[in-house]
């Protein structure tokens, strides 16, 4: 049972959850409520005409070929309405035609006056309900009424010319407007909803991938407002010196002394720019964290108090927090993140929890962020542990020893374990 639910439930993403669980629904709902409404009267009436049993019998083994096509119809159809393939053209033929025969041997039955009214449009329902689960995917809303309607108004006619009646008219159209209505919100609706969730999901994912567009941006913005002016100098600089050595002059020397010492200047600013980046500034990464991920709508509690720490320290953890941020933005299916900060006997101990346990723990193992964030501990005598903790969550821990002599007077704050 475990392995199973890890198979089908455990490993899917919460999106791809809640499509199983619609699907599995629709396929319960074809069966179930279409049967329960054709075989009791058929099994209680008909026994007693054995002329009309045969047709009765024709009609069970029609409503259970419907049944069968439609299930075999709802995965083609939902991803035709998602949008992720084209469904035949022909795809509802085979449904369309078993729902013909199955109006037409109800209407017969009708017509030997082997059912009652109220049991003929209860059957009536029962059997448009299975073409109506998969139709209502394909076409748009107003042409399914559009169909429905007419469809109704030709079964009411039928009917009528069989047994005339004004409420078996209106019985009629009543049937066929709870099947159509019954469909649609039914089948319709719960698509409409996974496709707001799908889309809720790709928005997700490209709000991971803006964010790190947006920091190589920032960092190219830097990088240029830092070199741009500097090698302008070098290059009208080397060709001023290029100009003075072919005339003999020497000045051309002073030139490229004055080159060497831009280019050693450019080199001390670029090392700047890069250090303010590799030296994260954890407070920051704190804040910035919780508010990225609430703005992705994952509940983000921080419990640290960074004031005091090494500067060292605090860099090599805050990049442990924007990696474990990222981790959880692009590859976690979280609702909730908490992080916490403790000092213990001459070590700072940081912990980001999540419960995105299954794709996190994926990403863990095939990713390379995980493995670099160990490289900048191993620099400052630090290790990180990841993986999955009480069955369903996901936690990350890295261990700094402080420097010796450093202050202790940081505040100690518990991990996080909600």
């Amino acid at each position: 049972m475990r392995s199973w639910q890890r198979r089908y439930w455990g490993e899917r993403s919460k999106a791809e959850r809640v499509e199983f669980q619609s699907v599995v629904t629709w396929n319960a709902t074809i069966w179930v409520v279409p049967l329960s409404w054709l075989l009791p009267p058929i099994t209680a009436g008909l026994h007693r005409h054995p002329g009309a049993l045969p047709l009765g019998v024709l009609l069970i083994a029609v409503g259970l070929l419907q049944c069968l096509v439609a299930c075999r119809l709802t995965r083609p159809v939902l991803d035709h309405y998602l949008g992720r393939s084209a469904l035949p053209a022909r795809a509802h033929r085979g449904a369309a035609l078993l729902l013909a025969l199955a109006l037409a041997l109800l209407v017969a039955l009708v017509a030997l006056g082997r059912l009652g009214g109220t049991t003929s449009r209860m059957m009536l329902s029962a059997v448009l309900m299975p073409f109506g689960m998969t139709y209502a995917f394909t076409v748009p809303v107003a042409v399914f009424l559009r169909r429905s309607a007419a469809l109704s108004a030709l079964l009411a006619v039928a009917l009528t010319l069989i047994h005339p009646s004004g409420l078996g008219v209106l019985a009629t159209v009543l049937a066929a407007a709870f099947a159509t209505a019954f469909t649609l919100m039914a089948a319709r609706c719960g698509a409409w909803t996974l496709s707001v969730l799908w889309e809720a999901e790709r928005g997700r994912e490209i709000q991971a991938r803006l964010a790190v567009a947006e920091e190589r941006l920032r960092f190219g913005r830097d990088l240029h407002d830092v070199l741009g002016r500097n090698l302008s100098v070098i290059s009208l600089k080397s060709e001023l010196a290029v100009q003075l050595a072919r005339r003999g002059r020497p000045e051309a020397v002073e030139q490229m002394i004055e080159v060497q010492r831009i280019a050693q200047e450019s080199q001390r600013e670029v090392r700047a720019v890069v250090r303010g980046y590799r030296e994260a500034d954890l407070g920051a990464e704190l804040a910035g964290a919780q508010g990225v991920l609430e703005a992705a709508g994952i509940d983000c509690e921080v419990h640290a108090e960074p004031a005091g720490l090494p500067a060292e320290v605090q860099s090599a953890l805050g990049w442990v927090v924007r990696e474990a941020t990222t981790n959880v933005l692009r590859h976690g299916d979280a609702r909730r993140c908490a992080v916490g900060l403790a000092v213990r006997e001459g070590s700072v101990v940081l912990t980001v929890q999540n419960d995105g346990v299954r794709a996190a723990a994926t990403s863990a193992g095939r990713g390379s962020g995980l493995a670099g964030l160990r490289e900048r501990l191993a620099a400052v005598g630090g290790t990180l542990t990841a993986g999955a903790a009480d069955g369903d969550r996901f936690r990350l821990v890295a261990e700094v020893p402080l420097p010796k002599g450093a202050p202790r007077t940081a505040r100690e704050v518990s991990d996080i374990t909600s």
